[in-house]
Parts: C-alpha cells; structure tokens; sequence
C-alpha cells in the first residue's frame, strides 16, 4: 500500500483509509469489526476513522485494535455519543467528558486525530460563537488538549462545501474530512474544500468516493423508474453505465481509481461493512489513478450536469420507488 503525507501533520498514511461508520453493521455485527480491522492492517492501511457518535463504531475500533496490537493512526470526531442527551456543543466541560469517553473507548491515552463532526451544517450543531470568526468554546478545547499531548492534530469532517472552506480558511486546523462532495460526479469539493485546505497545508480525507450509494452500482430505475431523476442527470447516469460497460471496469472501482487521482488528496475513506468489501476497495487502489484517457472521459460525462439539482437527495434513493424528491416548503 503506497503512502502519502497527511498534510502538515507530518503522517505517512495509506492512500487507502479504514472509515468505521458501518464497521459494526455487517452480518457479524460488533464482533466483525475484528476480522476488518485485522486485514485492513495486513493489507498496509494505517489509518482508521470513527467518530463520537458513530453508534458502537469508535468503542469496537478502539477493542479491535486492542486486540489485533499492530500500529495504527486514529481519527475521531467530536459529536453527541449515542443516548447523550441534551447535547451542548458550546459546554466546553461536556466536550471534555466526549473527549475522556473517545479516549475510554478507544483504549488509549493519547488520540491522533480529533475532528469536529459536522461544524458545516448551520442549525445543526452550534458550535461556534458566530459565522465569521468560527471560534467557540470547542476551538479553545482543541488547542488545550493539543498543548497537554491529549491529541497530537486538529480537524474538521463535514459534508458541506463553502462553509467548510470557510472553516479550512481560519487556518486553526492541521486536517478536514470532506465527504458527499467529491466523486465522480459531484465535485464540489474539488473547487472549494480541497484547494483551500491545500493553501493552508492540511491533510485531506476524501469520503465517499462512491457519492452515498448513487455510484455503488448500475440501477434500473434509471431506466424505467425514479420519475424525480432530471432528464439531464439520467442521460448522464447512461452514459457513465455506457462507460464503465466499454472499458469493463466496475463502477466502484472506477469511483476508487478516480478519488486517487484527486489532486491534493491525501488519503481515501471507504467504509467497508466486512472483509470482502474492504478486499475490493484495496484491489482497486492497488491500480493506481485512472489512465488519462479514462479520465478525460469521465470528466466529458460529469460536464453533462455539473451541479445538483434540487430534487435529489443527498443518499442514493434510486431503489426507493415511494421517493418523489424532497418535499413541500416549509
């Protein structure tokens, strides 16, 4: 597995990063996060991603990695931890309580990465004191326990665009997670996140190369269902299963080949639910980039509609026929 540079973090990571969201949610449940965890290190990945309110996921990753005892970078992310109720985001004491169970449950006494989850999305978590300074209670926290050695870096993992270069652009934060936003066909964050993060030197996570679902597979409602679908984005969707049909590539990996060759990129985040899915992941980085002349070609296909339309969810909703786009204004 080649390596690169997380930024001015210094870190060598794997091209390929461990995302832990749906680690706990294949057949085997919590106990299947072990035998992932253990091929993912075999397989040369040294990085894993969880978060405070991934469920179960940070308490398994922290017991797999306890129990498998191979080196390991980790990220976590600030957010309310399952049944924490009345969640503060601007409690600087509850955010250390987040931060002591991150540590309880990761097993470990030191946390390499910390992110906050979310900070993108106005309304949703206040974490800030206003949307010009971005600083609050959490950005003192940060750098507390970066000067005590309870975390080694700081972040920021989102799903927005322009908020989250916004963030990037304070220049308090060494690494950002950018996610929905950057596939084959949503490139957003090609534009906005990742080149500001790159003016300020920090590491960039690329998740969900495959755009939540909408790019895991070929799907017949593009055909003959999924009325909301645009006829621009239909025509498009085709023409990329024309595609991958002419050059016998599988769409997830094309979608993984594609993310590599992002520019600025410092790892990509996949979140396998068992061993199988993380082997395919790892077979298609170990190609390398796409060629040039697939590249130009799917750059032709993403020009067909480069933008989203309003009617489409963020999720994949192409195999849910009851899905008639998002909804009266309220």
């Amino acid at each position: 597995m080649k390596k690169r540079t997380l930024g001015r973090t210094g870190l060598e990571v794997s091209e390929l990063s461990l995302g832990a969201a749906f680690v706990t949610g294949g057949e085997a449940g919590y106990k299947g996060t072990l035998p992932v965890v253990r091929r993912a290190l075999e397989l040369g990945i040294n990085l894993a991603d969880t978060s405070a309110d991934y469920g179960d996921s940070e308490a398994a990753v922290g017991w797999a990695l306890e129990e498998v005892g191979g080196p390991c970078i980790v990220s976590t992310k600030l957010g309310p931890p399952p049944g924490w109720t009345n969640f503060d985001p601007k409690d600087k004491d509850q955010l250390k309580r987040i931060v002591d169970l991150c540590l309880k449950n990761l097993r470990r006494d030191v946390i390499d990465v910390m992110m906050v989850h979310e900070p993108d999305r106005p309304g949703q978590f206040d974490w800030y004191d206003d949307d010009i300074s971005f600083h609050g209670p959490v950005v003192d926290l940060l750098q507390e326990l970066k000067d005590e050695g309870v975390i080694k870096y700081t972040g920021i993992g989102g799903t927005g665009v322009y908020e989250l270069a916004r963030l990037c652009d304070t220049g308090w934060y060494d690494v950002v997670l950018t996610a929905f936003n950057s596939s084959p066909l949503w490139r957003d964050a090609l534009t906005h996140v990742i080149p500001t993060a790159n003016k300020h030197n920090m590491g960039v996570f690329l998740a969900s190369p495959t755009q939540q679902g909408w790019l895991v597979k070929k799907y017949e409602s593009v055909y003959n269902g999924a009325p909301w679908l645009t006829s621009a984005r239909r025509e498009q969707l085709k023409a990329l299963y024309d595609f991958v049909d002419e050059i016998d590539m599988e769409l997830p990996v094309l979608c993984l080949r594609w993310a590599l060759g992002v520019e600025g990129v410092s790892t990509v985040l996949t979140g396998p639910r068992n061993v199988a899915q993380l082997e395919q992941n790892f077979k298609a980085v170990e190609q390398g980039p796409l060629p040039d002349d697939i590249s130009k070609r799917l750059d032709e296909i993403y020009q067909m509609l480069p933008y989203r339309p309003f009617e489409e969810p963020a999720g994949c909703r192409l195999e849910h026929p009851a899905y008639w786009g998002p909804g009266p204004v309220r």
